[in-house]
């Protein structure tokens, strides 16, 4: 009986410490696992900001784009605007655009 009660210890206590084994190794994959997933998260994380940074430099690209379309098509206007010839004044007073002398308030 003895023999035998020390030999069921020794068997639980190696199946407690097989146990134990596969608990650490489980373990350490785990923590296998997570190193991985979080560096492959860090990289999609990076990755998302440089596109968005990229998004940003070029709509701010597209704006000063715009910007230098319009100065350039205003400034074309105002050159134009200037070299238009005047409507000719045919008020009361100015025919043909000049004073007639003639002054009524």
């Amino acid at each position: 009986e003895r023999r035998e009660r020390e030999r069921k210890l020794s068997k639980e206590m190696a199946e407690k410490a097989t146990r134990e084994l596969e608990k650490l190794q489980l373990q350490e994959k785990a923590k296998i696992k997570y190193k991985e997933w979080l560096k492959k998260k860090r990289a999609e994380e990076s990755e998302k900001k440089k596109k968005e940074k990229e998004k940003e430099k070029e709509r701010e690209a597209e704006l000063q784009e715009k910007k230098e379309r319009s100065e350039k098509i205003f400034k074309e206007w105002l050159h134009n605007a200037r070299n238009k010839a005047r409507p000719v004044l045919n008020g009361y007073g100015y025919p043909h655009g000049k004073s007639t002398g003639l002054y009524f308030y």
